[in-house]
């Protein structure tokens, strides 16, 4: 009797410390900057510049960035510029990389487009990841909001989202839609920019 309930304990035990190892534990969120003596309620009209893709997905920043400009407009807190007319601009001024405009380039880009500022952003993780059996959706994206009057960031915030949970790992689920977690991605950001 006695060494059946040790059994059990050292049973249970081993199966607590499994299931903790499974466990990933939250990085440490990555603090957003944002400039003090902004005033962000003069920031009306942005354009948002093609993201910078890290990832082997070649067209994972364009799906992103259309759907990050879809949920920015949809706040009605700012307009966002088309992304046609951005490409025009982008063409007129002569920017050389979009995705990483001089300050010389974002305030030519001002004149041209009548933006008050500019958001750049670069695509860090974007498709499933994998641990052992088990696979789900990763989401990292990084936004710095550049004002085009001096062409200095007023902003700047990172999120990632997604990844393999302790469910998945031991139910081996394939964890969530690419799209719901680009937009919790996309949610997290816009809550950092308007908080």
């Amino acid at each position: 009797m006695k060494l059946t309930r040790n059994l059990l304990v050292v049973w249970l035990g081993c199966c607590l410390q499994l299931c903790m190892g499974g466990c990933s534990l939250m990085p440490p969120a990555v603090p957003d900057y944002t400039n003090a003596q902004m005033d962000f309620s003069a920031v009306r009209t942005v354009a948002v510049m093609p993201f910078q893709n890290l990832t082997s997905d070649d067209q994972a920043s364009e799906r992103v960035r259309d759907a990050f400009m879809g949920m920015l407009l949809a706040t009605e807190q700012i307009y966002v510029l088309p992304p046609g007319e951005v490409a025009r601009g982008v063409n007129r001024v002569g920017v050389r990389i979009p995705q990483t405009p001089t300050v010389e380039e974002i305030t030519k880009l001002k004149a041209v487009l009548e933006v008050d500022a500019v958001i750049t952003g670069v695509l860090r993780e974007y498709g499933p990841v994998r641990s052992g059996s088990a696979e789900a959706n990763l989401v990292s994206l990084s936004l710095q909001m550049i004002e085009t009057q001096n062409g200095t960031v007023v902003w700047s915030a990172s999120s990632t989202k997604g990844g393999i949970t302790a469910v998945d790992r031991l139910l081996g689920s394939g964890g969530q839609p690419m799209n719901d977690v680009t937009t919790q991605v996309i949610n997290d950001l816009l809550d950092q920019l308007f908080e």
